[in-house]
């Protein structure tokens, strides 16, 4: 059996002189063994391709310069995904401070008497100015980070 396989490789191999060359197999498997054939032996076979090339064909001359701007072009990709994710984060921000103030300034809105309004808006002027002072921060880090990448980007194009 094993006999057969390797004369087939070879036949493959040696018959087709060409720079290219794609033959097509079918394996069965059955009670006896497994058998390879030109033509399909069996409900159950498996169509297998075998392709074969020259190899005294060389790579192309500039194939390290395509795969440094395929690199490249990775690296452009990333740094865009990057970005937009942190843009994407500073807006998050955005939302989630105007929602605290707005939760800060109605708890004014509530009905009070006139001493509770006094001390609840004495407290809400220090919860916005620390909700604010998180904010600025958190902006900073992350205005920080994209005017990095962004900077990066143009390096890569």
């Amino acid at each position: 059996m094993k006999a057969v396989i390797l004369f087939l490789f070879s036949f493959l191999f040696f018959i087709y002189p060409t720079k290219q060359f794609a033959a097509q197999y079918y394996k069965c498997t059955t009670d006896k063994g497994t058998i390879f054939s030109q033509q399909p032996c069996g409900s159950r076979a498996t169509k297998h391709t075998i392709n074969v090339t020259d190899p005294n064909i060389e790579a192309p001359k500039d194939f390290v310069k395509q795969l440094n701007e395929l690199e490249r072009q990775q690296i452009v990709r990333n740094l865009e995904a990057e970005i937009r994710s942190n843009k994407h984060k500073l807006a998050i921000l955005d939302r989630e401070r105007d929602r605290a103030q707005f939760q800060q300034e109605q708890r004014l809105n509530r009905i009070l008497s006139d001493q509770d309004k006094k001390r609840i808006e004495k407290d809400i002027k220090q919860q916005l100015k620390s909700i604010n002072k998180q904010y600025k921060q958190d902006v900073d880090v992350l205005t920080k980070k994209l005017a990095r990448l962004e900077k990066k980007l143009k390096r890569y194009n």
